[in-house]
């Protein structure tokens, strides 16, 4: 026998003998399945796969119970926050066109201009006072909505909407007190639209722009008061100095000590203050 034939009956016999543990495996495989299936033979591929099982509890059942009871009755923080960076983008216009820092700006820049000073005070602190002096006003109006809108809306006992038509309530009623029929008229003429039956009624769009027409128009009323007793100190010493013939010496010079002396004299910040607060009652 050549030393080919000797490799392959050698390999023929390894194949033989892998053959022969295989089909013992296969029938140990079989007995076991007879076995746990009561003395009879089944097939292995005809076993059903079982499953992993749950919890037992203490009734023998394994169901889970999800109580969603009250998420959904207070806005989450995530709208909260959303709402908060809204209004504060919204600040800005709503603070010059809702409520009294125009008017009470316009009067303290046209105070200044009176006196004859260009810069003094500085312009962030007459915005300051105007703030400052706003929020004091307002504040009446501003616990109203938060306690009609705001708190109730938090605290889930009223939706959004009538969150906003509650809470808006109070800033409309502050708005309507200091507006002019006619300027509720005008806009209501320029934007051809039916005259509502009463004041109640006229819409946001509408009150806004007047208002801030009434404010504006306030304003400079006041102005035009403060402007008269400095007005005649410029008169009389223009007077004086053309008498002196001294014509080339600024009135405006000689005027600013006067305007100034009478102003600390008559305490004029704290008659204008008491002026612009004595307007909204």
């Amino acid at each position: 026998m050549t030393l080919r034939a000797r490799g392959l009956a050698l390999a023929l016999a390894v194949l033989a003998g892998l053959f022969v543990v295989l089909l013992g495996a296969g029938s140990a495989q079989a007995d076991a399945a007879t076995a746990a299936t009561g003395g009879v033979a089944t097939s292995p591929l005809a076993l059903d796969p079982v499953g992993p099982g749950g919890p037992d509890g203490p009734d023998n059942s394994s169901t889970v119970t999800v109580d969603l009871e009250g998420l959904t009755d207070k806005p989450t923080t995530s709208v909260t926050v959303l709402l908060t960076i809204t209004l504060l983008s919204l600040a800005p216009a709503i603070l010059l066109t809702c409520t009294s820092f125009t008017k009470i700006l316009v009067v303290l820049s046209l105070t200044r201009n009176a006196l004859g000073l260009q810069q003094t005070p500085p312009n962030q602190v007459l915005t300051g006072l105007a703030l400052f002096l706003s929020l004091f006003i307002m504040s009446p109006v501003l616990a109203s909505m938060n306690d009609q809108g705001v708190q109730p809306y938090l605290d889930g006992e009223k939706t959004s909407a009538e969150a906003w038509e509650d809470g808006v309530e109070p800033l409309r009623a502050f708005m309507l007190k200091h507006t002019g029929d006619e300027e509720i008229e005008l806009l209501l003429n320029v934007a051809d639209r039916p005259t509502p039956e009463t004041r109640a009624d006229v819409g946001l769009s509408t009150l806004v722009p007047a208002f801030v027409l009434s404010e504006l128009k306030q304003a400079f009323i006041i102005g035009f008061i403060i402007f008269i007793p400095f007005l005649v100190i410029d008169i009389v010493v223009s007077g004086a100095l053309m008498a002196l013939g001294m014509m080339m010496m600024p009135p405006v010079m000689v005027s600013l000590p006067f305007k100034l002396l009478l102003f600390v004299l008559v305490n004029g910040w704290a008659l204008i203050i008491e002026a612009i607060v004595a307007s909204y009652g």
